[in-house]
């Protein structure tokens, strides 16, 4: 398992399955026994839900609230097809204060999942730096998932499962109205923003709205990767002058 260490688990989005327990590696030594690797037997099957409603229902469904807080509870008890397997739905966090901006993240975390809470974990605290450092806090930032309900194993989500939390997506954003939309990760750069993230990382695109999008590396590539936080940085630095002018 190399090429770079599978791209940096292909920017830290983790786009395909892997158990959520750290797997060590053992240096090369003299012929032994041969060693035969196992598997955790928490590893679940990179088998997409079979879906219980049509893409066309979720978009009915998504149109009828005018709040983002019966937005939110809608999502909650939504029927995605994941929904059976994860042990909460991570439903956006709305902030008090917003001061026009959206961040969309990649699919909720192992940590996520557990708390219910979008970016939470070490993610979480770098993320909270990084908007710290330009002013901003979860108070005045508002902090979406691209899907609402982790993958088994973290996967990759399939077209049909993304199709089918999308609306409540785009919902939000007609709701809120951003000016600005910050991506983090490579599933959300390339859903929301078009773009691959390993070329286009910084570049800014038009966004739902008008809105201006900028798509950044996820905390997680950055606790792999510090020396990308000077690329994230400067970034970021783009978004608070641009925030000033508006």
């Amino acid at each position: 398992m190399n090429n770079d260490f599978l791209r940096d688990l292909v920017m830290a989005g983790v786009k395909w399955e892997l158990t959520d327990e750290t797997v060590g590696f053992v240096a090369e030594s003299a012929p032994a026994t041969p060693r035969v690797r196992t598997v955790s037997n928490n590893v679940v099957p990179p088998i997409s839900p079979v879906s219980t409603m049509s893409i066309e229902t979720a978009r009915a469904m998504a149109e009828r609230p005018t709040t983002t807080a019966v937005l939110t509870r809608m999502i909650d008890e939504f029927n995605h097809p994941l929904r059976a397997g994860v042990s909460n739905v991570v439903v956006p966090h709305i902030a008090p204060n917003p001061n026009g901006v959206l961040v969309i993240t990649d699919i909720p975390s192992s940590e996520d999942d557990a708390t219910g809470r979008i970016l939470s974990g070490p993610a979480g605290e770098l993320f909270d730096k990084m908007i710290g450092a330009i002013g901003m806090s979860r108070e005045n930032v508002s902090i979406s998932p691209i899907l609402f309900w982790r993958t088994p194993g973290g996967r990759t989500p399939s077209r049909l499962e993304l199709d089918l939390g999308r609306p409540f997506l785009n919902r939000l954003i007609e709701l809120i109205e951003p000016r600005v939309i910050i991506t983090l990760g490579t599933l959300a750069a390339a859903e929301i923003a078009g773009i691959d993230l390993m070329r286009g990382h910084g570049a800014e695109t038009a966004g739902p709205g008008g809105a201006r999008v900028f798509s950044i590396y996820h905390p997680n590539y950055l606790i792999l990767k510090t020396a990308a936080k000077q690329d994230v940085w400067t970034v970021l630095q783009n978004v608070q002058k641009l925030l000033k002018t508006m």
